[in-house]
């Protein structure tokens, strides 16, 4: 399998090791990642608000790049890039005098639709759900987890058509197959406060908490994540959340790369599970050691 990929700004940044673990876990699988050449910003969180014009440009300057690379369906790791994409592409669909602007602004005309498609999608599929287990199938036993998916990757439905709108399972699916206990809870589409991390910290703290709260109350050693910003906010403010509401979690939050990666064997140089601010080894380390850079 071949996709086109796009990384997006945060995992060049202050994701890294979620596209490092990433790249090796579709390295494992034989999966190719060709990033797409001249790629640029999506517009995140504001430039929609200031642009309606380059709200969607931005996002489909990438897939024409992708396009014109001959690159086919885009992996688009990050949820809020993968629903700035996914908008953007249900934009010009619905409004062919919109197409047309945006097509004459990014001097290509779109021959087809081109896929958009999350990791999980891609997956979760089961010729590759076949290759975990012969791979890693039980590998994660005795770990405890609950499955974050945020509010980005499955909402609005009709737009991101991303397994369930309200009960999400790929991921529980996957981490199920290696052999983590996964509990449920009510907080898989929950929001974390996103991008007001930057903007209203007690909004992000106190949604967090709420998240935090709700993974202990199940009893899970850690949260599995699919997205930058909701690690950011559980993890690097974690230690604040604590403070401020008088509580002690020292939950790890993992990206599901992280753990799919750890299962099936990949080099922990390449997890960079060092990054985190709530130290996930340690937890990693009583299920079984961690791989060293030999093991291919």
């Amino acid at each position: 399998m071949r996709y086109g990929y796009y990384p997006g700004c945060s995992l060049h940044s202050t994701a890294r090791e979620y596209d490092a673990s990433l790249r090796a876990v579709c390295r494992r699988l034989d999966i190719e990642l060709a990033e797409i050449t001249g790629w640029v910003c999506c517009g995140s969180s504001a430039t929609h608000a200031a642009s309606k014009h380059l709200g969607v440009a931005l996002p489909l300057h990438n897939l024409a790049e992708a396009e014109r690379q001959g690159l086919g369906e885009v992996l688009v790791p990050c949820a809020a890039c993968y629903s700035r994409f996914k908008l953007a592409w249900h934009e010009v669909e619905r409004q062919p005098a919109l197409r047309g602007e945006v097509e004459a602004i990014l001097e290509h005309q779109f021959r087809e639709e081109i896929g958009i498609v999350h990791p999980l999608e891609v997956l979760d599929s089961s010729s590759v759900r076949r290759q975990l287990a012969s791979l890693g199938e039980g590998n994660l036993s005795g770990l405890k987890v609950v499955c974050y998916y945020g509010c980005l990757l499955s909402r609005p439905p009709k737009v991101t058509r991303f397994d369930s709108g309200e009960y999400p399972q790929s991921m529980d699916r996957m981490l199920g197959l290696l052999g983590a206990s996964v509990l449920d809870w009510g907080y898989r589409t929950d929001c974390c406060g996103a991008s007001f991390s930057l903007t209203r910290t007690d909004i992000v703290r106190r949604l967090s908490h709420d998240i935090l709260e709700g993974a202990r109350e199940v009893g899970a050693d850690a949260i599995v994540v699919a997205c930058p910003l909701c690690h950011l906010n559980l993890d690097a403010r974690q230690r604040d959340i604590e403070k401020e509401y008088g509580v002690r979690y020292n939950l790890p939050i993992y990206y599901f790369t992280q753990l799919l990666g750890y299962a099936i064997g990949v080099p922990s140089q390449d997890l960079m599970l060092e990054r985190h601010f709530v130290d996930p080894r340690g937890l990693l380390e009583k299920v079984g050691p961690l791989w060293s850079p030999s093991v291919r």
